[in-house]
């Protein structure tokens, strides 16, 4: 595989994760009831969206094609979130679901960024957008130790 295949396949994973992070955003955004909460979810869809657009802008860059569409395991985790929040508290049922998702996000990251065997293009991209990712992993994480310590 050359290069700009290897770059392109690392960045389009992180594509895919984000767009299933930006849609399960933007779901829970018109679920829940709160008003702060659902801004803030729509604020992370957004960050969501700019994620998606630059990793393609790279991609693009790179002759590839950026990946058009989210994977099935968040496709999944979706699900899951919506079942959990119909059956218990909607608004702690989004936030653990939508940590998860941040986890599984910086993760992805974390090992772009971390594989030498990737060319420099693909893992200096991730790392820009970095701080985005661990940004809104954090909020969500609070935001869950919170809600979890107040029930």
């Amino acid at each position: 595989m050359n290069t700009k295949s290897k770059s392109a396949d690392a960045l389009n994973d992180l594509i895919e994760i984000s767009r299933d992070g930006q849609k399960f955003y933007q779901e829970a955004a018109g679920k829940v009831k709160d008003a702060e909460l659902s801004s803030l979810f729509t604020r992370i869809a957004g960050v969501k969206s700019d994620l998606v657009a630059h990793l393609s802008a790279v991609v693009a860059s790179l002759g590839e094609k950026p990946a058009e569409h989210g994977t099935m395991v968040g496709s999944m985790q979706q699900f899951y979130g919506k079942v959990r929040a119909t059956l218990g508290d909607t608004q702690y049922g989004y936030v653990a679901e939508l940590e998860e998702s941040e986890d599984r996000l910086l993760k992805a990251f974390d090992e772009v960024v971390a594989d030498a065997d990737l060319p420099v293009a693909a893992r200096d991209a991730a790392t820009r957008l970095l701080p985005d990712v661990r940004a809104c992993h954090d909020i969500m994480r609070k935001r869950k130790h919170a809600m979890k310590n107040a029930a």
